[in-house]
């Protein structure tokens, strides 16, 4: 039987998933993991034991084990070549000799394989040009063009978190001034309502609420991700956007007025408006991402 393994590796948890030809999901499995106290040694450790389950389940090999990680991945998929502040180890951590497998192997950041995922079997399925933004802690992407992942030359395409908004404003992680990673992610969020809420959570519950403190960041921050939408629109015409990571499961709340915003900001040239919609695989689809790769062409 062909199938492939898809594993999404986090601070807090391990998901990997076996998938057929058709994105059949064959099976799912967790482990927890501890980021600061696990090593990368324990996450190979827990993956040798999680991948020989699946192969007896399956009574076969995978064609193919996918990985999926935060940071730049190597150009040629062995490793996460760059990953500043967290997940001590992971950076240049051999995943194919640790796993002990001749099954060809590839790494990929997280958002590319989130990305993958939904357009193999998600919320952009079948679509060849997409962009996706994940809404969390901070803000990332990727881009799918023509069918094609973009990595770039290092890897840093999609990182579109870190486009400048202001150029006077706040630095991101990388340096870059005024980034909508900054005027939108959640780990601004204190700093962008006055010190009144310390997570988007409690900022939109109040927003909901009615309080006009969180209105006026809510919006705010809405409107500047809606500027950067229009933007990512212009730079690459999808035919979809895909919002994931845990801020979207605001649902309405969020869409309606950022779909307000994109009726004033973004290029419609006859009438032609890029859907906007949450990601139907949440947190899976980074493991269905990198289990696609057996049998897609986005890499090629």
């Amino acid at each position: 039987m062909s199938y492939s393994i898809g594993i999404d590796l986090g601070g807090t948890a391990i998901k990997v998933i076996a998938a057929d030809p058709d994105g059949q999901e064959l099976s799912r499995h967790t482990q927890a993991t501890l980021d600061g106290v696990d090593s990368v040694e324990d996450w190979a450790g827990h993956l040798r034991k999680l991948v020989a389950m699946i192969q007896e389940e399956q009574t076969a090999d995978p064609d193919s084990i996918g990985i999926a990680a935060p940071g730049l991945a190597a150009p040629d998929g062995s490793c996460i070549s760059y990953l500043p502040g967290k997940l001590h180890g992971l950076e240049g951590f051999r995943w194919k000799a640790a796993l002990q497998t001749d099954v060809p192997l590839r790494v990929l950041n997280d958002a590319h394989a989130a990305l993958l995922g939904e357009a193999w079997v998600g919320a952009a399925r079948g679509k060849m040009d997409v962009v996706l933004l994940t809404l969390g802690t901070g803000v990332g992407g990727g881009i799918l063009s023509g069918g094609q992942l973009l990595t770039g030359k290092i890897g840093r395409a999609g990182h579109l978190g870190h486009m400048c908004m202001d150029p006077e404003g706040t630095p991101s992680i990388v340096g870059m001034p005024g980034a909508i990673e900054v005027l939108f992610g959640n780990y601004t969020v204190e700093e962008r309502s006055g010190g009144q809420f310390a997570s988007t959570q409690a900022l939109v519950d109040a927003y909901v609420a009615g309080s006009p403190e969180a209105t006026r960041t809510w919006l705010a921050s809405i409107r500047a991700l809606g500027c950067a939408i229009a933007s990512y629109i212009n730079m690459f015409d999808p035919e979809v956007v895909v919002l994931a990571g845990g801020i979207p499961q605001a649902g309405d709340f969020l869409l309606i007025p950022l779909r307000e915003i994109m009726d004033e900001v973004e290029w419609r040239p006859g009438g032609h408006q890029v859907p906007i919609v949450i990601s139907s695989l949440g947190e899976w689809a980074g493991a269905m991402g990198m289990a696609s790769l057996a049998f897609t062409n986005y890499l090629d």
